[in-house]
């Protein structure tokens, strides 16, 4: 199988292990800063100290010739992540990484249902079916009935339901300028959203927690910037299935660091969700030639 992949499809194929890992680190140190930083406060300093990283960046950004119609693609991206990074801090410091991780995947799920919706999209049947299978696979993670659901668990929905959002305009956005700016745009019009937020509920940050929340603003500076590269490596096709090497990272990760119980349905549900997901994605480009649905990935942060 990998033989007969052409070299651009390979240097996705690495990308999106890289973002991976970046993301995955990204989620290590959220879980170590804890609650005592309001989400909206954690998620706005992420966003000011990557900036400092994304200098070297403007070289390459400049040079992109940007319209009216850029602009507004990229304040609306900005939006759905402002909402989506939220929740995620959120849900980071009240359910396991695990869990996260796994409902994280869904929201290729809620793009594919947003196009039906909004755009009138026909969907065919093989295409509802794997819809139908994904949401079975986030019920056997939640259990709704057989154990609590807790604002945890909602918050992942809502993260998952935006960052489906942001990921419509990011893939249409690396299709007309380079990935160095759309990970600048991103970092300011968020950054520009969560101030308000945060101004709110603001507490002082200590030394330590300026210092975690640095690295997680440089590993997911760095994950964007691979991530984007990986879009425009490869189709989504062939990424589409590494993406589940973050669900065995992270329940790896929550067993041995955190002491975070192995979950045998939320492994389970994740391999639904993820295979779901993936034939999706298969079955897009199969019949249009061309992938709609983004990828999943973990945070986005």
């Amino acid at each position: 199988m990998i033989n007969k992949l052409k070299q651009p499809e390979i240097r996705g194929i690495l990308w999106m292990v890289l973002t991976g890992l970046l993301f995955l680190g990204v989620t290590v140190l959220v879980k170590i800063l804890g609650p005592r930083v309001p989400a909206p406060e954690a998620a706005f300093l992420r966003y000011p100290l990557g900036l400092v990283l994304l200098v070297p960046m403007l070289k390459t950004s400049l040079k992109d010739k940007l319209d009216l119609n850029l602009w507004i693609n990229f304040m609306a991206r900005g939006v759905f992540h402002t909402f989506a990074v939220v929740l995620w801090f959120f849900a980071m410091t009240q359910i396991p990484i695990a869990e996260v991780t796994a409902m994280n995947y869904l929201y290729p799920v809620y793009v594919a249902l947003r196009a039906v919706i909004c755009l009138k999209e026909k969907m065919a049947i093989r295409r509802i079916l794997a819809v139908i299978f994904a949401l079975a696979g986030a019920i056997v993670i939640l259990r709704p009935g057989f154990r609590e659901i807790s604002m945890g668990h909602v918050a992942m929905m809502g993260t998952a339901l935006f960052f489906a959002g942001s990921y419509l305009f990011a893939k249409h956005l690396t299709n007309r300028v380079s990935a160095e700016t759309v990970v600048i745009m991103l970092s300011i019009f968020v950054t520009i959203g969560l101030f308000p937020l945060a101004y709110k509920v603001w507490v002082p940050p200590r030394l330590d927690e300026l210092i975690i929340l640095f690295g997680v603003a440089a590993l997911a500076t760095l994950g964007h910037y691979t991530m984007t590269k990986a879009f425009m490596a490869a189709p989504v096709t062939v990424t589409q299935p590494v993406t589940f090497l973050q669900l065995i990272w992270a329940i790896s990760v929550g067993a041995l660091f955190f002491n975070e119980n192995i979950d045998p349905f939320v492994i389970a549900g994740g391999i639904i969700i993820v295979s779901s997901v993936s034939f999706m994605t298969w079955r897009e480009a199969v019949l249009k030639k061309k992938q709609l649905t983004p990828v999943t990935h973990e945070t986005k942060l």
